[in-house]
């Protein structure tokens, strides 16, 4: 297989892609073009590209070529084995399925306003209150699955699976952005920043030379 993937300090849909890749434990060839870059025009409009339009993360194997996060996700556990995606129990599955889709199709004050940006550390924001409904509805999210499906381990699910991949971005962006959560949502947060793949990604992160001027300044209110 091969994986195309965005810049790993500003992508975060391209982390969602890795991080599932990860998660199927196949092997797969990771290919990094940096996004808006000189030559992003051109590569994007590439065989390697076709059919996403253009977007990352893109999964190819053989004939076959997935993108989207979530389809990638999906695709994924339908090759490997769904269990090691998503939880057992249907009850627990329906809600996971709701939290990643939700995850997929909404909060975009807190994506635009707070872009992805693993390499920055604010501290001191005023947001605005689309963001903070954004960032109190991911809490009572991850507060009803930690407190009805999460006693098997330290995820949402209790064992790291496809909602944890979705909402991995989501913590860097809290990380980034000094948000103050409550301490079962911080334990989540540290649980899921001290995981190997994760901190493989912000290391990779650190050590690319390509910077999006952009992407360097949040859109929330200044301090």
């Amino acid at each position: 297989m091969k994986l195309i993937i965005g810049n790993k300090a500003y992508s975060s849909w391209s982390m969602r892609g890795w991080l599932a890749c990860k998660q199927s434990g196949l092997s797969f060839e990771e290919l990094t073009v940096p996004l808006f870059g000189e030559d992003w025009d051109e590569v994007r409009e590439s065989e390697n590209f076709a059919p996403s339009g253009g977007k990352v993360p893109i999964l190819w194997e053989d004939e076959t070529v997935v993108w989207d996060s979530l389809a990638i996700i999906d695709w994924l556990a339908d090759k490997t084995h769904r269990d090691r995606f998503w939880p057992k129990d249907e009850t627990a599955r329906g809600m996971a399925r709701s939290m990643a889709a939700e995850m997929h199709s909404s909060f975009m004050a807190l994506r635009k306003q707070c872009p992805m940006n693993t390499r920055k550390r604010y501290e001191g924001l005023q947001f605005t209150p689309e963001v903070l409904e954004d960032a109190a509805r991911i809490m009572q999210l991850w507060a009803q699955a930690r407190a009805r499906f999460g006693g098997g381990g330290p995820f949402l699910f209790g064992t790291y699976g496809a909602v944890d991949i979705m909402y991995a971005p989501v913590i860097s962006r809290f990380q980034t952005y000094g948000f103050q959560v409550p301490s079962f949502a911080s334990a989540y947060m540290e649980t899921m920043l001290e995981h190997d793949w994760m901190v493989q990604w912000m290391d990779a992160a650190e050590e690319e030379p390509w910077v999006i001027e952009r992407m360097e300044q949040p859109e929330t209110a200044e301090s």
